[in-house]
């Protein structure tokens, strides 16, 4: 039987070309990168002296009237009421005969007028008791009605006060 005499150091001899390809390749991709980064890092550079120039000057500080702070803090503790609850309860008993023309709210007491217009006085007393079942509101009372003059209908005009739950900050 002859022997086989299999060599697994030996070396193949391969070209060199795929190699020096890839590498000078990978060479000019790196150039690229580089060139770009520096292009980028200019135009960043130029847009950063532009907005500084840009940017007005700063003012000296002004001294802020009391008036001012009260208003501030007013307006402030009224987008911190709970408008969601009142606008839900206000749905809740929204009616057909009943329209509404406005909304009081006053923070510092923690209650809420509610003005409107009906089509005759029970719709007006039906619209109270359906207020005053809502969650969020407690003593509701009809504050004031009057009969509209000129309707035939009988057409009421009236105003409700109610406790806003939630509304005191």
């Amino acid at each position: 039987m002859k022997r086989l005499d299999i060599d697994f150091a030996a070396r193949a001899r391969r070209s060199p070309w795929p190699g020096r390809i890839l590498a000078a390749v990978a060479l000019a991709v790196c150039a690229d990168v580089a060139l770009s980064y520096r292009e980028l890092r200019t135009a960043l550079e130029l847009k950063q002296a532009s907005l500084v120039q840009a940017q007005p000057r700063a003012t000296p500080a002004r001294k802020v009237a009391p008036e001012e702070i009260a208003a501030v803090r007013e307006t402030v503790d009224r987008l911190a009421l709970p408008w969601d609850r009142l606008f839900g309860a206000l749905e809740s008993a929204a009616s057909g005969e009943v329209a509404l023309l406005g909304i009081e709210p006053d923070p510092k007491t923690g209650t809420v007028v509610i003005s409107g217009d009906s089509k005759n006085y029970l719709a007006a007393l039906t619209y109270v008791l359906s207020l005053s079942r809502a969650e969020a509101l407690q003593r509701v009372q009809l504050l004031r009605h009057e009969l509209k003059a000129n309707d035939p209908h009988g057409a009421v005009s009236f105003a409700v006060s109610a406790a806003w739950s939630g509304a005191r900050p």
